[in-house]
């Protein structure tokens, strides 16, 4: 199939939005987005960007049946780790239902990875559901390690209230 991958600009975030909600249904938590178009727009794309994306476009000719030519996409961010310095984190991969298995999963992990070695970083991260096996799989198969597996790592996070109460526990000198 006829595709390609390039950087994301501002007025792609509807239809990011449109696949993050796709996404977010897909893995039963719909309720779980708090993100706006808007927001994307601002944390993406404004002065100090808190994220990078790629985006999988498809000619006309090969728009989905909804009409979309933006059917995939790749959101990451560089981090610091004090083993390792520099690290992609990537949040989401994402590409619709009816372009699965045409290569565009894989090109965009590709397009990540590239841009991370270009960023001198050392390791690319990125988090899947226990449940969501094929997406396992496919990591798996190219050449990501589980380290819940491997090193008993497990994926920590404060959230909400719980965030809340940790930061009006800081210390107010």
């Amino acid at each position: 199939m006829n595709y390609k991958i390039r950087a994301a600009v501002k007025e792609d975030c509807k239809e990011i939005y449109r696949m993050i909600v796709e996404l977010a249904v897909s893995e039963n938590m719909a309720d779980e987005v708090k993100i706006t178009r808007e927001d994307l727009e601002r944390d993406g794309f404004g002065q100090n960007p808190f994220f990078e994306c790629l985006v999988a476009e498809v000619p006309e000719e090969h728009k989905s049946k909804e009409g979309q030519m933006l059917v995939g996409y790749a959101l990451y961010f560089c981090s610091y780790s004090t083993i390792e310095r520099h690290v992609l984190r990537m949040i989401d991969l994402y590409v619709m239902q009816e372009f699965r298995g045409s290569g565009m999963g894989k090109g965009l992990l590709s397009k990540v990875a590239e841009i991370g070695r270009k960023k001198q970083c050392v390791t690319m991260q990125t988090s899947v559901f226990k449940w969501n096996v094929p997406t396992r799989q496919f990591y798996a198969a190219k050449g990501a390690v589980d380290l819940t597996e491997s090193e008993g790592q497990r994926l920590v996070i404060f959230h909400g209230q719980n965030l809340d109460n940790l930061a009006n526990d800081a210390p107010k000198h």
